[in-house]
């Protein structure tokens, strides 16, 4: 069988800045990929959705780049950019034609370098209200919006760093000072906690000291402080625990969500196949049992979060038609998660079939590559092990899901949300 074989070379700059540079000729293009150890683990009590506050603030401008510039430039010569913030890192992103990467280094660098001169009280309240919006949008005024707060709130306790949402309190937003950004700032947004990758149309030696020429001048910051809370936790959550909404809602949902072994952990393979064999696809268990031929379910998910503190979670959920009850769909639910000791090895063979193909996939399109191996040096210092990935999902044996389903998707390790309409539909 084949292997991934994602050619790459590592560097480390004087002030600690991690370097990868993934050279791929096939297409004119560059994936440049910025990677900082902070999600929303690294916030304390009271300064929650600090983090995602502060990615809308990393594009008001810094030091020689005006307020929203940064999109005008790169979208000026044709490309792409978007961040996107998460439990253990945020990351920002480029795709820009092989001729103007220079450009996307030296708006990285800027913001990285100098973005604190840039950063004023108007900046500030403008964005406290954009993300404050979209929390209205995204999570107050949509159905079932505020399931991840609640769905977390259930597996993980309060001293626990994912036991608030990534978008945080708006108390807490509201709260915020200059003077707290500049720390958070000053903290986090350091080379020594950052991974920088380039993916695409590159000569490594040639990049490499387009990045020194753009990064080695940033000052390396402190020592990253320790996870606020209590990051231990147990492997279950010990009982079934609930959380039961009636609200206007168009349709039935039962959320299951159980502790998993974190993504450091050599079984976590296991559990991204058992999810797989669940709901990934029409012949999955859930899909074929509770869609096709039961018909209590119109649609499924499930979902192994790549998380690394503790434990991390699976998420499994299904919607169901007019006139379902939750109690109908958790029924169901239930039955076939506690079915999949009679597994086969066929099903096992087709859900790492579709595991792998999906990583394939992700991997064929430059900025998804940079992005997994930024993920892999700031994660397990060891860009390489994306190499390594499909070797760990094809070491999943059958009687490994077995254990993996007694030990971990019992009740005694559930923690489950029911939507009900509130007209009774």
């Amino acid at each position: 069988m084949s292997r991934l074989s994602i050619d790459f070379q590592r560097h480390r700059l004087d002030n600690g800045l991690k370097v990868v540079l993934a050279p791929d000729p096939t297409v004119p293009i560059v994936a440049a990929n910025l990677w900082y150890g902070v999600g929303s683990r690294n916030e304390p009590e009271g300064k929650t959705g600090f983090a995602h506050l502060f990615e809308h603030m990393m594009f008001q401008g810094s030091a020689h780049v005006p307020k929203n510039r940064h999109f005008e430039l790169i979208e000026g010569v044709g490309g792409t950019l978007n961040a996107t913030t998460w439990f253990d890192r945020t990351n920002y992103f480029e795709t820009v034609p092989s001729v103007d990467l220079e450009l996307a280094l030296w708006l990285e660098s800027d913001r990285m370098g100098w973005m604190l001169p840039a950063m004023t009280q108007e900046k500030l309240d403008n964005q406290r209200d954009v993300v404050k919006n979209e929390k209205r949008q995204r999570y107050d005024n949509q159905p079932y919006g505020d399931w991840d707060e609640r769905v977390q709130g259930l597996v993980y306790p309060e001293t626990h760093p994912y036991h608030h949402t990534v978008i945080g309190s708006m108390e807490d937003i509201d709260g915020a000072t200059l003077d707290d950004v500049r720390s958070f700032f000053e903290t986090f947004y350091v080379p020594n906690n950052a991974v920088l990758t380039l993916a695409g149309d590159i000569e490594p030696a040639h990049a490499l000291e387009q990045v020194k020429r753009y990064f080695d001048e940033i000052e390396p910051g402190g020592e990253i402080p320790p996870l606020p809370g209590n990051p231990e936790i147990d492997p279950i959550i010990g009982s079934t625990v609930r959380d039961h909404v009636v609200s206007d809602v168009p349709l039935p949902r039962v959320i299951m969500a159980f502790r998993v072994p974190p993504f450091s952990s050599d079984d976590f393979a296991v559990a991204r196949v058992t999810g797989a064999l669940l709901g990934t696809g029409r012949a999955s268990r859930f899909y074929r049992r509770l869609v096709r031929e039961r018909r209590v379910a119109k649609s499924v998910v499930t979902y192994v979060y790549p998380l690394l503190t503790g434990q991390s979670m699976m998420l499994v959920w299904a919607t169901g038609y007019p006139g379902t009850t939750p109690a109908d769909l958790e029924a169901a639910m239930s039955e076939e998660i506690e079915a999949l000791h009679t597994a086969e090895e066929r099903e096992v063979d087709r859900a790492i079939a579709l595991t792998e193909t999906d990583l394939v996939r992700t991997l064929e399109r430059l900025s998804e590559r940079a992005d997994l191996l930024s993920m892999c040096d700031l994660y397990f210092d060891d860009p390489g092990r994306l190499n390594e990935e499909l070797d760990r999902l094809r070491a999943v044996e059958l009687d490994q899901i077995r254990t993996f389903v007694g030990d971990r998707l019992g009740e005694n390790n559930r923690a489950i949300v029911t939507y009900e309409p509130e007209n009774g539909r």
